[in-house]
């Protein structure tokens, strides 16, 4: 089940001065000024989707594209690689006495010290990517511990910047604590995306890369094209509360409707949000959504949002799939885009909340809505991305009517028939039957 919260503690003012203790603009410029020097750094693409914006019934989609970031396929690449580089600096700092400039870092310059340090993370694939890519830019040995259900493709690609990947079994929660425990035990630094009781520098830093994408975003757009809802998908909430920080701290006079989106499986923001506290949830069955499969809230990140988010949201992964292919075929003369399987999390919200009349009402979605949107991933692994486009089946967007505030209850379920390969693959054909017999079951019950 769908679900949607309203935050009662929302503060309806600029960015608060205590929050500049978990992220600030500060920080974020510092961040900027050194990734933006990196070799092959370029903004990434921000897409204006006309088309589906038209479809849906408000003014604008843009959709912030990271598929190509770095040649790593994603957001990600800006957060791990600039934790471990400031790691490194600081280690230099404390070991030389005296000031160390990252640029030296990557040159080499400190390659016999750097060697001999270690830096370890738990992933489900995209951030330990960007971890591993860090050590290769600073010279220093790498290990990462991933769980049962990330795919060989992710542990393929973290492998290839040398990283040593142990695969453990249980799930995310569960890979972070062994990595924990080896951290200690072999006084190797953790570089990790989330952050708790007595850890927070270096996921701090990692938020800061985050707000890269941010100042893209003020950079390609006027001030009078912000946006009026920015959906931001959440796995431990690093993403999600380095941009709403960016945002609210850059534009204090500037309304903007923050809504946190979440897998139903993994939902542990909107239950710390209804219990007004930071809570663990207990991830029973993964979602396919991998990269926001978390348990538990950054606790750093929990604390701005707490603060800044309007709405959390959860969506299921059952339209994931058919988003994905309507990304890449594009709409209409909509761009085609690469979205894995995370990236469209926030148009299935936008969807969800945009064909509900009384949650349309609650965020004041309406025709003259802007939508800022993040694909925060392409295909980090070619396989699964390839398996689940050609399966797709349900065409989400043909639930919505020419009044997209109004939806049948029996909605229009469309099946596709076409682009069948002559031997279809197994699962192909389970999609295919799984959406006929909801097709029936639809039309039977509903008529």
């Amino acid at each position: 089940m769908t679900e949607t919260f309203q935050n009662k503690h929302k503060i309806f003012s600029p960015y608060p001065k205590y929050l500049e203790n978990a992220l600030s603009l500060t920080d974020s410029n510092a961040a900027i000024e050194e990734i933006t020097k990196w070799q092959g750094y370029m903004p990434t693409e921000l897409h204006f989707l006309s088309n589906l914006a038209e479809k849906i019934g408000i003014q604008s989609i843009l959709y912030k594209d990271e598929s190509t970031r770095f040649n790593l396929g994603s957001f990600k690449a800006l957060g791990g690689a600039y934790g471990v580089l400031r790691f490194i600096q600081n280690k230099l700092k404390a070991e030389l006495g005296r000031k160390v400039e990252i640029k030296d870092i990557r040159n080499g310059k400190y390659l016999d010290y750097t060697k001999n340090y270690t830096v370890t993370t738990a992933t489900d694939g995209n951030h330990g990517r960007s971890v591993a890519y860090g050590a290769e830019l600073s010279g220093c040995k790498c290990q990462i511990y991933i769980h049962a259900e990330v795919s060989k493709g992710r542990q393929q690609a973290m492998e290839e910047f040398g990283a040593k990947v142990i695969r453990i079994q249980g799930n995310y929660d569960e890979s972070l604590r062994i990595c924990i425990e080896e951290a200690t035990k072999n006084n190797w630094q953790i570089i990790s995306d989330t952050s708790y009781e007595g850890y927070t520098q270096y996921p701090r830093y990692i938020m800061a890369g985050y707000t890269v994408l941010a100042h893209e975003i003020a950079q390609q757009l006027d001030t009078k094209d912000l946006p009026t809802h920015i959906f931001l998908q959440a796995g431990v909430g690093g993403f999600a509360a380095a941009i709403m920080a960016y945002f609210w701290e850059r534009y204090p006079n500037k309304k903007i409707t923050f809504i946190v989106v979440e897998p139903t499986l993994a939902p542990c923001l909107i239950e710390s949000a209804k219990l007004n506290k930071l809570t663990v949830f207990d991830i029973q069955e993964e979602t396919m959504m991998a990269g926001l499969s978390c348990g538990e809230p950054s606790l750093i990140a929990w604390k701005i949002l707490k603060a800044g988010t309007d709405h959390f949201m959860t969506i299921t992964d059952e339209n994931v799939p058919e988003l994905m292919r309507q990304l890449a075929e594009g709409v209409g003369d909509d761009p085609s885009i690469e979205a894995g399987e995370c990236s469209v999390s926030g148009l299935a919200a936008l969807i969800q909340a945009k064909s509900n009349v009384r949650i349309s009402e609650q965020l004041n979605l309406n025709k003259n809505s802007r939508i800022l949107l993040f694909g925060t991933e392409g295909a980090t692994d070619a396989d699964i991305y390839k398996e689940i486009i050609n399966c797709s089946g349900l065409i989400f967007l043909d639930n919505l009517e020419n009044d997209p505030n109004i939806i049948k209850a029996h909605a229009r379920i469309a099946i596709i028939f076409t682009n069948i390969p002559a031997s279809p693959p197994i699962p192909f054909l389970t999609s295919l039957f799984i959406l006929s017999l909801r097709f029936f079951s639809i039309y039977f019950f509903t008529n």
